[in-house]
């Protein structure tokens, strides 16, 4: 296949939250699949917070980039030639592309999609990693139970959308934690959470004990930050928290001071860490059971997505800014299906 391929590479560790000068671009030709390989083309890129850590090198990661490097992430792409003995071309999957146009893959680590379960873009957000870090987080690590009170902060984004859900069709009473009405209005409205607290208005401390009358049983804790400091003055005994992700944190030059942990005592709570690698195993069983919560109208979700790769750098910013409102893709070719 002739032509080019756009791509958006790194450029430089930001210095706090990331900038427009922290990628590059470049343009290349289009490469050749091998023996044994395919060539795809991107149609959705996904935005991820953790991309911040993967940008200073973090040792949590597998990714480690360079300058010049091509920005890693998880694309939607549709295989057009292929040299490979399991796949062939017009079949969808995702695999990890890059910030790119196309790109050639040896088949590791990639998942077919199917486009007749939901809408292929979904397997970037609650049928991909992030709904596997939901779901798998509260299945396995939050066990909630019907009638415990769930708090899940980001409460309106892939991973915190999908462990509210699922939380509530496991039968627990959920509250949102989320910045501005709109977000909130929305976790309550189409998420079916009986409650979501506006961190960006009043005291959350104050504001979660009313919500939570009788305490927090579990927390699926996306941001850490003052955010936990909050929550842990509300535990119930016996709480879990799940610590997931450190949105507050991921662009502070040094790590914040923790907690007062004295509550967690008092409580008898567990914190558990979560990282996706863990748990992907369970990818098929995410796939049967938020497919077809989707397909039978149970479960709702919300994208934003942004149109063309040069996009790629201002969503993420943007995204690390909470200026997203639900999973943020950008769209780099078009979508067929």
């Amino acid at each position: 296949m002739s032509g080019t391929n756009k791509r958006i590479t790194f450029a430089r560790s930001p210095q706090g939250l990331p900038t427009l000068e922290d990628f590059g671009a470049d343009e290349v030709a289009i490469p050749k699949p091998a023996n044994g390989e395919f060539l795809s083309r991107s149609i959705y890129l996904s935005l991820d917070p953790y991309y911040r850590n993967v940008m200073k090198n973090s040792q949590i990661y597998q990714d480690r980039l360079a300058a010049g490097d091509v920005m890693v992430g998880e694309t939607v792409a549709q295989i057009v030639e292929s040299k490979h003995p399991d796949y062939k071309a017009g079949e969808y999957v995702a695999v990890r592309n890059g910030w790119q146009q196309y790109a050639v893959s040896k088949g590791d680590g990639v998942r077919r999609i199917d486009p007749a379960v939901a809408p292929i873009s979904t397997a970037l957000g609650v049928l991909g990693m992030p709904g596997l870090t939901g779901f798998a987080g509260t299945i396995s690590l939050g066990e909630p139970k019907p009638g415990d009170t769930f708090v899940v902060s980001a409460a309106t984004g892939p991973v915190g959308s999908t462990a509210g859900q699922t939380a509530r069709l496991m039968g627990a009473r959920v509250v949102g934690i989320a910045g501005g009405k709109e977000k909130c209005d929305y976790a309550v409205r189409e998420l079916g959470y009986a409650a979501c607290v506006n961190y960006k208005e009043g005291d959350l401390a104050a504001n979660l004990k009313t919500a939570c009358p009788n305490g927090i049983d579990v927390y699926f804790d996306n941001v850490a930050g003052d955010t936990l400091v909050a929550v842990i003055k509300n535990l119930a005994l016996g709480a879990r928290i799940i610590l997931c992700g450190m949105i507050e944190a991921y662009s502070m030059d040094k790590p914040p001071a923790g907690p007062w942990l004295g509550p967690i005592v008092g409580a008898r709570a567990i914190m558990k860490g979560l990282v996706v690698y863990d748990h992907v195993a369970m990818q098929p069983r995410l796939q049967r059971t938020v497919g077809g919560w989707i397909q039978s109208g149970q479960f709702k979700y919300r994208e934003d997505i942004a149109e063309g790769i040069e996009k790629a750098p201002q969503a993420f910013c943007d995204l690390m800014r909470g200026k997203n409102f639900g999973k943020s893709l950008v769209r780099i070719g078009p979508d067929k299906v």
